[in-house]
């Protein structure tokens, strides 16, 4: 069994020379430690992480690891930057197959999409009640438990455990 973790980036900035550059605001530093607390209180550890190389994702990363005490260096991704869902979910397929828990941290609409795409209906119901009445504002999570190897991984293929709705 294996566990995915799908992140959207927490609360940025406005404005910057470019969308790239764009780095937390303030209450998106809150925010990301408040999930990292969140991750470490429910006894998640990744063993690996897919993060976009922007800004604003990379700290989101620094604060979310900071708070939950993991020390994981993160796959820095261009492409995930971009990626529609098929392309993200082609990114996770890529991943070790070692690889037990797996947290990704990225943008919507695509993380978003990729919650609900690998839902398979059957899962935990406050989160999955979450998950739909509150969509996916900045710092929301899902925790998804999935069977089928990361080779395999697609529409639902996962079983929604835990929902952060964030603070978008």
């Amino acid at each position: 069994m294996r566990r995915l973790v799908v992140m959207r980036h927490a609360k940025a900035v406005a404005t910057a020379p470019s969308d790239h550059e764009r780095g937390l605001a303030p209450r998106g530093r809150d925010d990301a430690e408040q999930v990292g607390r969140w991750l470490r209180e429910r006894g998640i550890t990744p063993d690996a992480a897919l993060v976009s190389d922007a800004l604003r994702t990379r700290e989101t990363w620094e604060h979310v690891t900071g708070a939950a005490g993991w020390d994981v260096e993160a796959d820095l991704s261009a492409a995930l930057y971009a990626a529609g869902s098929d392309s993200a979910f082609d990114l996770i397929r890529e991943v070790d197959a070692g690889v037990g828990t797996l947290v990704v941290v990225g943008h919507n609409p695509t993380m978003a999409s990729i919650a609900e795409l690998i839902d398979d209906g059957e899962g935990d119901v406050e989160a999955t009640t979450g998950l739909v009445t509150r969509g996916f504002p900045t710092s929301a999570l899902a925790v998804f438990t999935v069977e089928a190897a990361w080779a395999d991984l697609g529409p639902g293929s996962g079983r929604i455990e835990a929902f952060h709705p964030g603070h978008g």
